[in-house]
């Protein structure tokens, strides 16, 4: 199928439950990065969209039979409405996805077409479970209500590398928790977004429980500091982070920020790397390396270096680089043209600064789309720029070590702390060693975000944690109602 076989061109924004003019007349325009070809369009959200749509967020919130004063099990069952809705739209929403960002389909189908729905599913069930109101007994004798509100009108800023697994990290615990939400897409994933909100419309959401504005920089530092909303979401790169941040911070705003990673693969010396290339894959190089969490430092034991160079040197060569359309693809292109320049740029700088390269490290042999060579680098200085920045590309650092300890200490030499793993056949060794990484999540032989648990970093890679019951915690606001006083509670003179 061509990336590019009919274009996709929307002429209004989801406000308010309703397909409506944008107040300006620019556009967003969108192309394959597989071919570089136009492939649609959609309006390009002003700051007059943002405020339309935080006024519909407001409305929605504030309406006394509106979804914050519905039950748990009416926000549930509309939750897995929406599961269903986005059922039947999964395979299109996986295409458009790859189409945008060059991530495989084969992926992308796994990912963007079915996370959100068990993200929303998941989340309906701890709707119905989690209690929202507990009576505590006083410690000056009396009775106390504490009970857990919906924070109210979420700011949501989504990425473009996982534009629909992202927005539902969001999404299906502020839904769960009775919030209301004004979204905006990243302006290279756009798209998708259209086949969310027709998902939205058949679930029966209430109008202006979801709103979503694409937009650039400039549309999402506005929706961040407007006056209606009161939590921001962001999840993006770190120096994006610390501006959100310190606003926020200025205006005594919640945030949950997911931030950049540079994260450790440690390969000890009883590990079986030659039978793991699949598991290594999945946890260094997904999505065309365009992953936060992957493990792009490679620690491997200095005896067996030259073997672990050698399979991923291996690995590197033999992935199927394409379209990103085509099912056998295992690395697909860039996101955009100047992510491309980004990370052929890194890699001129690791080979600038004595780093050797095993293999890739050239031009891409593709006439067209924004690809770059997967390029694995040997000899590495734990120090230098490729060791210590976030690439986001298909490069990795194979960087030596001598003893557990070191290696240890390599893993926690980062500004970052948001993923990693550890790699062995001692299941007990590697647990102890895990505890010890200064990180928000690692896995052992492998690496995969479990929706069960709570995700987010550590360090520079973030503030608060995303899924898990806790990711369901971060969309509420506590009051305390104390019911009566006890016989020891005095009044001042």
């Amino acid at each position: 199928m061509s990336s590019t076989e009919t274009l996709i061109e929307s002429n209004e924004l989801f406000i308010g439950g309703e397909w409506v003019a944008p107040a300006g007349s620019d556009r967003i325009e969108v192309f394959s990065a597989s071919t570089e070809e136009p492939i649609g369009s959609v309006p390009d959200g002003s700051n007059g969209d943002i405020d339309a749509a935080v006024k519909a967020a407001r409305a929605a919130l504030e309406d006394s039979q509106g979804w914050s004063s519905w039950s748990k099990e009416q926000r549930a069952d509309a939750m897995e409405r929406l599961a269903d809705a986005i059922d039947k739209r999964a395979p299109e929403i996986a295409r458009r996805v790859s189409m945008q960002n060059g991530m495989p389909i084969a992926i992308a189908t796994q990912l963007e077409g079915a996370f959100p729905q068990l993200l929303l599913r998941y989340y309906a069930g701890l709707a119905r479970s989690v209690s929202t109101e507990e009576v505590r007994d006083g410690l000056l004798g009396g009775k106390i209500l504490v009970q857990k509100k919906p924070v109210g009108v979420v700011g949501a800023i989504v990425p473009w590398n996982f534009p629909q697994a992202l927005a539902a990290f969001k999404l299906a615990p502020l839904l769960a928790a009775g919030c209301v939400v004004v979204m905006k897409p990243s302006p290279e994933t756009v798209l998708d977004s259209l086949e969310l909100a027709e998902a939205v419309t058949e679930a029966g959401i209430p109008a202006g429980v979801i709103n979503i504005v694409p937009g650039g920089r400039e549309v999402g530092a506005y929706l961040v500091e407007h006056p209606g909303v009161d939590k921001v979401a962001f999840t993006g790169s770190t120096p994006a982070g610390r501006k959100i941040a310190a606003r926020c911070g200025e205006l005594l705003r919640p945030v949950t920020l997911e931030l950049g990673g540079k994260s450790a693969a440690i390969i000890l010396d009883d590990a079986d790397v030659a039978g793991s290339v699949e598991q290594l894959f999945g946890a260094t190089l997904l999505n065309n390396g365009q992953t936060c969490y992957l493990g792009t430092r490679v620690l491997a034991p200095r005896a067996r270096y030259d073997e672990v160079l050698a399979v991923f040197g291996g690995l590197a060569g033999a992935l199927n680089v394409g379209d990103a359309l085509d099912p056998e693809t295992q690395i697909g292109p860039m996101a955009s043209k100047r992510q491309q320049e980004r990370v052929e740029g890194y890699i001129a700088k690791g080979k600038s600064e004595g780093a050797r390269v095993v293999a890739g490290g050239e031009k891409s042999e593709q006439e067209k789309g924004w690809f770059v060579q997967p390029t694995i680098f040997g000899d590495v200085d734990q120090n230098s720029t490729i060791a210590q920045e976030e690439i986001f590309g298909p490069v990795l650092s194979v960087i030596p070590y001598d003893t557990e300890a070191e290696a240890l200490a390599i893993a926690n030499n980062s500004e970052f702390g948001l993923g990693g793993s550890i790699w062995t056949g001692d299941k007990e060794r590697g647990e102890a060693l895990a505890r010890r990484v200064q990180t928000g999540s690692i896995g052992l032989n492998h690496y995969m975000p479990d929706p069960a648990a709570p995700f987010g970093g550590v360090k520079q890679s973030g503030l608060g944690r995303e899924l898990g019951p806790e990711g369901l915690e971060a969309y509420f606001a506590l009051q305390s109602i104390y019911l009566e006083a006890g016989p020891t509670a005095t009044a001042a003179p």
